[in-house]
């Protein structure tokens, strides 16, 4: 009988119920157990399993720059990086108020770590979270316009309660490029929130937009209620390469 049930809950994908009824049958055999707590304890292991498979796949499907947590993060005085800011953005609030988050800093500070540490916390609060690099996203809807699917591409990033736009500013935006961001912007503006990083400060990032009108209509939804860090000190890269020499 054990072994039809243990079957079934395998058809059933119960995958969580499945190995907790193993492990009982294995390591308590003839233990007394009632009828609830043995329901209870199927429930709570199902329950753990489903959520944690889901915030594998929000994980995966995130597609992170760097597996980053946000124990792992470097809070040394000259970074500029204050804890508790971070414990504060780390409940999520943030995402559930739609306020964006405007991570700038120096080449090998860290930006793209940070962004992706806080949006890995994101998916284990159950938020939909997509990380894209800029220059490529903007590269992967020119061609989707191209190709008719556009429409589809925007519509999933509009979809995400968290988009990280990462290494904003590279280069300045040509006319497709100025057209897809004002687009994301626009339709995440009061819906969603979104973190950009970038190498340049703020005030440089109306002449890497360009087009005056456009930059103006970009920046006054993502700049004035936007939190901001400021990474500050040497590259991170260089100092490990320097310790590893």
């Amino acid at each position: 009988m054990n072994t039809n049930t243990l079957d079934k809950m395998n058809r059933m994908r119960l995958f969580g119920m499945h190995r907790a009824f193993k492990t009982s049958l294995e390591t308590t055999p003839g233990a007394i157990i009632t009828a609830d707590e043995m329901v209870a304890m199927l429930i709570d292991s199902e329950w753990d399993d489903r959520y944690n498979r889901s915030i594998d796949r929000s994980v995966n499907n995130a597609k992170f720059r760097y597996k980053a947590t946000l124990e792992q993060l470097d809070y040394a005085d000259t970074r500029g990086l204050d804890k508790n800011h971070i414990h504060r953005l780390a409940d999520g609030d943030f995402v559930r108020k739609k306020t964006d988050l405007l991570i700038t800093g120096s080449t090998g500070t860290g930006k793209s770590f940070l962004a992706s540490a806080i949006g890995h916390q994101c998916c284990q609060l159950g938020f939909k979270v997509l990380y894209a690099n800029a220059t490529k996203l903007f590269a992967q809807l020119k061609m989707a316009k191209a190709d008719g699917s556009v429409i589809k591409e925007l519509m999933k990033i509009e979809k995400q309660d968290l988009l990280i736009l990462d290494d904003f500013g590279l280069q300045t935006l040509d006319a497709g490029s100025r057209s897809s961001l004002m687009d994301i912007i626009e339709d995440r503006h009061g819906k969603h929130s979104t973190i950009i990083t970038s190498q340049l400060p703020v005030k440089q990032w109306y002449d890497i937009i360009g087009e005056k009108t456009v930059a103006d209509a970009i920046l006054d939804r993502i700049v004035h209620n936007a939190d901001r860090i400021e990474l500050k000190g040497e590259s991170l890269r260089r100092k490990v390469k320097n310790n590893e020499e």
